[in-house]
């Protein structure tokens, strides 16, 4: 689906589904400090989401995990659910939520500069240090 596309998926109890609007099929991966706690290992997540729709959203536990965003989860299963930028206008929906086996393009890596050395991906990628990312959001971040 090369004009974009609708993903649906839910946490692993059921009780939040979304159906999530993407610009294009690609994902990227970001390896900041936060995301690697979070998650475990970096966020191999949608970014050109465009709209999100959830059912079960009393469900959803939102943490604020800096001054400029947010990561939501469900408050049952712990499922992570999005990153989002608390202006609104930016949401990172990981990609294992919502795959029914679509044909993805791993196609970006953020904060490349805090990825540690223990592992690498092969796919050739743009790679942004977290300078780059702040930049390219500067002005949206401070809304």
């Amino acid at each position: 689906m090369k004009n974009g596309m609708t993903a649906r998926g839910s946490c692993l109890c059921g009780a939040v589904q979304l159906a999530v609007q993407a610009g294009r099929q690609n994902i990227g991966a970001c390896h900041c400090q936060m995301c690697r706690t979070w998650g475990g290992g970096p966020l191999l997540a949608l970014e050109t989401v465009t709209r999100v729709e959830m059912e079960g959203e009393e469900n959803v536990t939102v943490y604020a995990s800096s001054d400029w965003a947010e990561r939501g989860f469900c408050r049952h299963c712990g499922t992570h659910l999005f990153y989002r930028l608390k202006s609104g206008d930016h949401y990172a929906i990981p990609v294992g939520l919502v795959d029914g086996g679509e044909a993805w393009t791993f196609d970006t890596q953020i904060f490349i500069d805090d990825k540690p050395a223990f592992y690498a991906f092969a796919n050739a990628t743009q790679n942004l240090t977290g300078q780059e990312v702040f930049d390219a959001f500067q002005g949206r971040t401070d809304s």
